[in-house]
């Protein structure tokens, strides 16, 4: 059996559809929306609808570790228009139309935080299984999935925001994990609490990663542990026991899968 997993698309449909060739499955780990494009100001949601000058001021806040400021400034942007939250879904139909239909192989595929979660239904038939704390079997093995990225401790989503991240609580995401049983890969967006696979070496910060993770590959062993997220890893691969943990890369740069073979 062969299969390649790709994550962090953020909109190269282009690179998708060559991504399964020569596979006998595609599992895709998420944010296939391109909704800041940090390397090209003028694509992504956010360049279509007000730029690639107001981008790039939010890039530089952002860059300038200046967060709060990058959020009002944003939240500045999208109170101008009369309608925000349409804007954006009509934005991600659009979007999510090239990307799954870019999709040539059997396709498993769980969202990423950028994502949203309750438009993937509307894609999802018998070439592509939408999966989020669910397993499926690829080749006589198990491969079980859990989407989405984690919140930061004490905070919550805002309520009646035009746009909001597909971010889970540590328990809930934990329930996720913990509840697949027996899986042989375990699939996530985000990557096992370990530093040297949660730090960025280019954004300078290390990002949520998840002990449930951990707590399941103490459990079940599995022979992989598949992921994105950070797209700069310190090491985009190390093993914990048995399980050989993989960061498969930033697809929307990189344009490779990372292939599993057994």
């Amino acid at each position: 059996m062969r299969v390649h997993v790709v994550s962090d698309v953020h909109g190269n449909a282009d690179a998708l559809a060559r991504a399964g060739d020569g596979a006998d499955a595609l599992v895709v780990l998420g944010d296939l929306l391109d909704f800041v494009d940090y390397h090209n100001h003028e694509r992504g949601i956010f360049g279509a609808v007000f730029g690639a000058e107001k981008v790039r001021q939010f890039a530089e806040l952002r860059k300038g570790g200046r967060r709060g400021e990058a959020g009002a400034f944003v939240r500045s942007l999208w109170a101008g228009l009369a309608d925000a939250a349409a804007v954006i879904e009509e934005a991600a139909r659009e979007q999510y139309a090239a990307m799954f239909g870019a999709m040539s192989a059997p396709t498993y595929a769980t969202p990423g935080n950028v994502d949203l979660p309750y438009l993937w239904k509307e894609f999802a038939g018998s070439d592509l299984q939408v999966l989020d704390g669910d397993v499926a079997e690829i080749g006589g093995l198990r491969f079980g999935f859990a989407g989405g990225a984690l919140l930061l401790p004490g905070t919550s989503l805002p309520r009646n925001a035009p746009w909001l991240p597909y971010l889970r609580s540590a328990e809930e995401f934990g329930e996720a994990v913990l509840e697949l049983s027996a899986v042989d890969v375990l699939c996530t967006h985000i990557p096992p609490a370990r530093a040297e696979l949660t730090y960025d070496v280019v954004a300078r910060r290390a990002e949520l990663g998840s002990s449930a993770i951990l707590e399941l590959i103490d459990r079940d062993r599995p022979r992989w542990s598949v992921f994105g997220h950070v797209h700069q890893p310190l090491a985009q691969r190390m093993r914990i026991g048995r399980t050989e943990c993989v960061n498969v890369g930033h697809f929307q740069r990189r344009e490779r899968p990372y292939v599993l073979r057994w």
